[in-house]
């Protein structure tokens, strides 16, 4: 009895002292481990390979960070206490050039590393555009993995997540549900093929994934109205689609008129009904209320958000060279993080990691 005490007590002791940690990648092609309570890079690694890195994926135990780099034609897993790569996928292969277009994930056990993947054939005379494609890799498998299997995927996915059921979501024109081990989709949710009353074919442009906090995939979407003029403020609205990891579930709620562009969104860990979303400007949105409830300027454009695990400040980067801290209630900034020779993140993830 006293030892599961013991046990008990050290777990909440560690988790009481665990922080937030933010994996960002910067030009050249650097990867940071940036500690936020202390607001600055704690770690820069160099990540093997040409052209700067974009879409982060790390495993759950916040150990290895999986990289898109090398021209979108290769992944690295960089061990972040160390630097040293510990996994390494390159897909070209003889003439087959294949490129990811930002889509990698890893899956909830931290076992199997997911690539959506572009393959064309280099013939002497031709391009020739082969079938789209899930890859599944072995985690385990270290530098040189190769694919585990494959399995046929539709074309324009931007974004993949991972479901706590071990199956995984693909944001495309519409979002497909992959049984990972059959390759089979299991259920489409129809967004661009969507049959809503009154309302067009959504708009969305979204592959900075950030859903590890609240386990909810989320994106900012402009859908057209059919049934008011066009030249109305209603004619084209604002909207939020979430999909719960945990539950399986697709929901899409619109909060307002387009009247500014937004980029990505992120949802509260800790109240799931608040949603945060950023490009020129900042928004704190309602989806219960569906309303936007507070907006803000900002200084520049903004390509990526996430979140605190406790919900009470904002991180916005992408295209520049710092971080940005905002308070999540009052929406006011708090404090700038400069990257490491003022280097420019580009389209880089923005990942949350608690040790």
């Amino acid at each position: 009895m006293k030892y599961w005490i013991g046990m008990i007590l050290a777990c909440c002791a560690l988790t009481a002292s665990a922080k937030d940690f933010l994996i960002v990648a910067s030009r050249p092609n650097d990867l940071h481990v940036i500690d936020l309570a202390a607001r600055k890079v704690v770690h820069t690694y160099r990540i093997p390979g040409h052209g700067i890195a974009s879409t982060i994926s790390v495993a759950p135990d916040g150990k290895v960070a999986y990289v898109l780099t090398d021209r979108n034609e290769s992944i690295s897993g960089i061990d972040l206490d160390s630097g040293k790569q510990v996994f390494r996928a390159d897909m070209s292969y003889a003439n087959v050039r294949v490129k990811s277009m930002f889509s990698i994930a890893v899956s909830q056990d931290g076992k199997h590393l997911y690539v959506y993947e572009l393959p064309t054939r280099l013939k002497a005379d031709e391009y020739q555009v082969m079938h789209t494609r899930i890859a599944v890799y072995d985690t385990a498998d270290g530098v040189g993995a190769k694919p585990r299997h494959e399995f046929p995927a539709p074309r324009r996915i931007g974004l993949l997540a991972p479901t706590s059921d071990g199956r995984l979501m693909a944001l495309g024109w519409d979002v497909y549900l992959f049984n990972t081990a059959t390759g089979a989709i299991d259920k489409t949710f129809p967004l661009r093929n969507w049959k809503r009353k009154g309302f067009g074919e959504p708009d969305i442009l979204d592959f900075w994934p950030q859903y590890e906090q609240a386990h909810m995939m989320s994106t900012p979407y402009y859908v057209p109205r059919t049934d008011v003029d066009p030249k109305s403020p209603e004619a084209v609205k604002l909207g939020i689609m979430t999909f719960d990891l945990d539950t399986d579930s697709m929901a899409v709620t619109e909060v307002g008129n387009a009247d500014a562009g937004l980029f990505t969104s992120v949802v509260n860990p800790v109240n799931k009904h608040e949603v945060f979303a950023v490009m020129n400007q900042l928004y704190k949105i309602d989806l219960a209320a569906r309303k936007v409830v507070q907006r803000a300027r900002v200084h520049r454009t903004y390509y990526a958000i996430n979140i605190s695990s406790d919900g009470k400040e904002l991180y916005l980067g992408g295209a520049s060279s710092f971080i940005a801290v905002y308070d999540a209630q009052t929406l006011q900034k708090k404090a700038e993080i400069p990257m490491p020779g003022e280097s420019d993140q580009g389209a880089s993830s923005l990942r949350i990691v608690r040790r």
